[in-house]
């Protein structure tokens, strides 16, 4: 196990941060910090070719490393990884995945260089006891902390530089300011994260007056049909993350399950509100902001559109 010296004098940074979308989002503000720790170093991002063009857009990275994640059992392509890696000479690593994957890297990759996270026996180690019951944000800032760093934004993540300007999309599909954007889906490997009454939801926010927008993911388009509003997609097709997060810039509120683009909408500074059931605590995901809400029960499916139009009306009034 190496000194743990306190990192500021890297010269050249890696961040591993795979996955998934939520997870990169909240992410941000910890790669805020990590440049501002260091000004001068040059600091590349290992992720997953998913994620590619998005941390490739963050103006506070200097390059993006792809990993395909091939299976380990494939040594060639282990091997041409553990080449990439040892190429880019780097002096100091935060593994913000922290996953059994990362571990490997650590091991059998870049077991020489200082490193910040859980694997055993690295240089600046995360000292919480149970970092994976801990909330995503506060995980984050534990672990920098705990390598030395000054913390001041890796717990205000903030991504509404990913926006695009998407003036002339809304105007070709009729959407006028102030909308509402519901975001009634997520992954298909999760149908339980879905709450099944955003067609009422939707019908009433309209008969108040409101404007209701979607924009659909590939696995909501079917969904989406069912609902009564405005979708983007049959006039623009699917939309690019960056064509999303301008959509949840400009909306006056949003809708959405425990999913990517609800996390996204948070960390826009957009205001909203997310329904979760119990497969997984809303506390841990960092998703509750000061003006992103939630609404938590046990079965998604005897949650009460009044409860749930209830708590938009308030908010929306408390704007």
């Amino acid at each position: 196990m190496q000194t743990a010296a306190f990192p500021a004098d890297a010269k050249r940074v890696l961040v591993i941060k795979h996955g998934a979308f939520g997870d990169v989002i909240q992410a941000e503000g910890a790669l805020r910090d990590i440049r501002a720790n260091h000004p001068h170093a040059h600091i590349a991002v290992l992720t997953t070719p998913a994620y590619r063009g998005l941390i490739a857009r963050a103006p506070f990275i200097d390059e993006v490393v792809v990993d395909a994640r091939t299976p380990r059992w494939r040594l060639d392509a282990m091997w041409a990884l553990r080449k990439t890696l040892r190429a880019g000479h780097f002096d100091m690593i935060y593994d913000l995945q922290n996953s059994s994957r990362t571990a490997f890297y650590f091991r059998w990759m870049l077991k020489d260089c200082r490193w910040s996270g859980t694997a055993k026996g690295c240089s600046h180690p995360h000292r919480a006891a149970e970092p994976k019951k801990i909330r995503t944000l506060d995980r984050l800032a534990g672990q920098l902390a705990d390598a030395g760093l000054r913390i001041e934004r890796t717990l205000t993540p903030d991504v509404s530089w990913l926006a695009d300007d998407v003036s002339e999309l809304l105007d070709k599909a009729g959407a006028r300011k102030p909308y509402i954007v519901l975001v009634p889906g997520c992954s298909a490997r999760h149908p339980q994260k879905r709450w099944p009454y955003y067609d009422k939801l939707a019908a009433a926010l309209i008969a108040d007056g409101h404007e209701v927008v979607l924009a659909p993911g590939p696995d909501e388009v079917e969904l989406a049909r069912t609902i009564p509003g405005i979708k983007l997609t049959d006039t623009h097709g699917l939309l690019s993350w960056y064509e999303l997060a301008g959509v949840f810039k400009n909306a006056d509120f949003v809708v959405g399950n425990d999913t990517g683009p609800s996390h996204l909408a948070s960390h826009i500074g957009t205001p909203g509100l997310a329904l979760f059931g119990s497969y997984s605590p809303a506390e841990r995901t960092g998703i509750a902001r000061e003006n992103f809400g939630v609404i938590e029960v046990e079965d998604l499916s005897a949650l009460a559109v009044e409860r749930v139009l209830a708590e938009v009306k308030r908010r929306l009034e408390a704007v």
